[in-house]
């Protein structure tokens, strides 16, 4: 069998994989009824909801076709493959100048070219008071997004173009073990290396609010180490809590947004659906189908990059050539467009797994609908959004649809 059927089996083996997971893994249940699409919201504050996404919503598609349109015009012509050559050619034109440098310069264009609409989202956030970022600090954000992006991906290029280069017919199973590994560092290191890049982070003072989070967890059988406060109002007045890390770097985390704006009980009703994420392993399931999705999609770009036709429309010899990457990250960005609503699928199914948990927990679904609620308002989600919208992008149950199963719950 040839190196390239062997790849594309290889993804259709771990493709096969994949979904034995998420079959086996995640709650497939049944929407709730929803009796209120309002979810209990005046009509002012529904009207400031629609008005933002009306505002927004748009933009961000603008954002993310433009985003496609310029990596495909690099990718699959052979304009980028220049590009990437010519700030390389300084330094001796060598495949690994070609990766890194190649890779930064793409990053960056990519950004600068939808900058202009991150920044007119950034005055929509704050026109709602959503926003509480600085400019400085806006540029800041961007900067170091852009950074640590272009950084982690040329990482990865380098490791997949260098394997390509020594093992020309079995790089892509070497780079997929390679990726699957990183997916799995990624979640253990993310916490204590990519969070404190954005935040900064204290335990929360000692008193009844602390004792009673700690307490809950330990009822969950999930005992953290920490509860942090992160100063999140710095840049937003959003509301989130979330728990984050592994043993010993476990910890509750919670915006200082949330303290400032809400009760106790209700706190610990979000802290509870946090917990829920952590006893039913959701972030190890998460670690493991990110881990069998990244094995398949570098086998099948093994197989893809074993096409004559398509490296020659991009100007690359083959996945050893460093002219090779505006072509691979063309490929990655398709293939991410077409898999987040397949990802937001699962992952709302994971959302009302933790809302059920979090009742559970606590017993109190009037905190939990009000905590809901306000959350809505904060945030300004549309308690019940388009269909095609919530399909493609939402991440958690509608509002409206969380309202409804804490309703059920009570009955």
């Amino acid at each position: 069998m040839g190196s390239r059927r062997l790849a594309l089996l290889t993804a259709l083996v771990l493709g096969l994989a994949l979904v034995v997971v998420l079959w086996l893994r995640i709650p497939w249940s049944a929407t709730p009824q929803v009796t209120d699409p309002t979810a209990g919201l005046d009509v002012a504050q529904l009207d400031r909801a629609d008005a933002f996404a009306a505002a927004l919503r748009p933009a961000s598609l603008v954002n993310l076709a433009l985003g496609l349109v310029v990596s495909g015009l690099l990718g699959s012509t052979r304009w980028g493959a220049r590009l990437v050559a010519t700030v390389a050619r300084p330094l001796g034109g060598g495949w690994v100048w070609q990766v890194l440098l190649g890779t930064l310069v793409l990053t960056v264009v990519g950004r600068l070219v939808t900058v202009p609409l991150s920044a007119y989202g950034e005055v929509v956030r704050h026109r709602f008071g959503l926003s509480t970022r600085s400019w400085p600090l806006w540029v800041r954000d961007v900067a170091v997004d852009t950074a640590l992006t272009a950084g982690l991906t040329a990482l990865g290029l380098l490791l997949l173009v260098g394997l390509a280069r020594r093992a020309p017919r079995t790089w892509w199973a070497w780079a997929g073990a390679g990726a699957a590994g990183l997916v799995v560092a990624g979640s253990f290191l993310y916490p204590v290396v990519i969070e404190p890049a954005f935040n900064d982070f204290a335990s929360m003072p000692a008193g009844q609010l602390r004792s009673d989070l700690l307490a809950l967890a330990e009822e969950n059988g999930t005992p953290v180490e920490d509860v942090l406060v992160a100063d999140a109002s710095r840049r937003t007045t959003a509301l989130n809590a979330y728990v984050s890390g592994f043993g010993s770097t476990r910890r509750i985390v919670v915006y200082d947004t949330l303290l400032q704006q809400l009760p106790d009980d209700q706190v610990e009703s979000i802290t509870a659906h946090e917990l829920g994420h952590v006893a039913t392993d959701d972030v190890l399931t998460g670690t493991l189908v990110g881990a069998l999705g990244a094995g398949a999609g570098v086998a099948l770009l093994g197989w893809l990059l074993g096409s004559a036709p398509l490296l020659r429309r991009a100007g690359a010899d083959g996945p050893g050539d460093g002219r090779v990457v505006p072509l691979v990250l063309f490929l990655v960005a398709v293939a991410t467009l077409l898999s987040t609503p397949v990802q937001n699928g699962v992952s709302r199914q994971l959302e009302a797994r933790a809302d059920q948990h979090a009742l559970d927990l606590t017993g109190d679904p009037g905190a939990f609908t009000d905590v809901m609620r306000r959350l809505a308002v904060a945030n300004l989600n549309q308690p019940d959004p388009p269909a095609a919208w919530q399909w493609f992008f939402g991440s958690h149950p509608t509002t409206a649809q969380r309202v409804a199963a804490a309703q059920g719950w009570s009955r």
